[in-house]
């Protein structure tokens, strides 16, 4: 609350000196020979004879408060984000299920993380590719990130064929996502547990036209800790995950657990944060009619009574 014209509150000045003439008229101006017909109607108008000073002091205060112009402000805030493009490029291929992250398998973990990253990156458009022998679009960039959790839900293996791993296809098929983008950052966060051994995209040539879109690569390398016996063409190439990320100026990382893979998660968080500028306004809404309309009421009855039941002789 504020008053826009606060000088008119001075004029709740004028209440002192009409304290001061109401109480310099406590003796009466008029002088009777015989008091007797007071004694019996009773000294009602010591009461009464206070009420045109109160009704007119309100009117005063309210008339006063009423020309200040008291208004109500309301606050509105337009938040303006610079948010990021991201495609999460996450491998489904046969291997995901195995459950070496105890009590549950990679593709359990994979997912719930990634659901806990994208609830962090408010603001921001994200989508899903995911791959296996070959690649498909689950998600397309979106912000609304309750349909984009829903879907990672019902990620399952047989989406796509899942025998082999085509990394270098899911790339692509995220650039292909990424590259109209006009979003000042773009980047793929690619999640894989295997090596490229399908697909007619070698990875490196797909993070070269990552690289000519000014896109960025994080690569994430499932690992484990214990021994699992996998063909040779299915165990996990950290070195060409390291190459993708450096050609396209992203990082890499090896996790072999569900909190260091939370901790990742994390970590490219703090690297690509979204920037948010928050405006506000605030919108004033004028006030004087609470005030100004009891002021014409206590008036009204003021007069009413002077005609009525406190009427003065002439």
């Amino acid at each position: 609350m504020r008053f826009s014209q606060p000088l008119y509150l001075l004029l709740l000045l004028l209440i002192i000196p009409l304290v001061w003439w109401e109480l310099k008229k406590l003796t009466g101006t008029i002088k009777y020979s015989d008091l007797a017909f007071f004694a019996k109607t009773g000294n009602r108008n010591r009461f009464l004879r206070r009420v045109p000073f109160v009704f007119n002091a309100a009117g005063l205060i309210l008339i006063s408060l009423a020309l200040a112009r008291p208004q109500q402000g309301r606050i509105y805030e337009e938040v303006e984000s610079s948010g990021i493009d991201i495609m999460l490029c996450l491998d489904i291929s046969q291997t995901m299920s195995i459950n070496d992250y105890q009590p549950f398998n990679r593709i359990y973990v994979a997912k719930d993380k990634a659901k806990e990253f994208i609830e962090k990156r408010s603001g921001d458009r994200i989508g899903l590719v995911i791959f296996a022998q070959t690649a498909l679009t689950q998600c397309p960039l979106t912000l609304d990130h309750k349909i984009l959790s829903d879907l990672i839900d019902r990620l399952d293996f047989g989406i796509v064929p899942p025998v082999q791993t085509a990394i270098g296809l899911g790339l692509a098929t995220s650039v292909t996502r990424l590259k109209d983008s006009r979003a000042k950052d773009k980047i793929i966060i690619l999640l894989t547990d295997g090596q490229n051994n399908a697909g007619d995209i070698d990875p490196l040539t797909a993070a070269k036209l990552a690289q000519a879109y000014q896109i960025k690569i994080y690569c994430v390398g499932i690992g484990t800790k214990g021994q699992i016996d996998l063909p040779e063409d299915a165990k996990l190439d950290m070195n060409i995950l390291n190459q993708i990320s450096e050609i396209t100026g992203g990082k890499a990382f090896l996790t072999t657990d569900a909190e260091a893979l939370k901790i990742i998660y994390d970590e490219i968080n703090q690297m690509e944060p979204t920037t948010f500028k928050v405006l506000r306004h605030t919108v004033y809404s004028e006030r004087a009619g609470v005030f100004l309309l009891p002021a014409v009421l206590v008036m009204l009855i003021n007069s009413l009574l002077a005609l009525t039941v406190i009427r003065r002789l002439p």
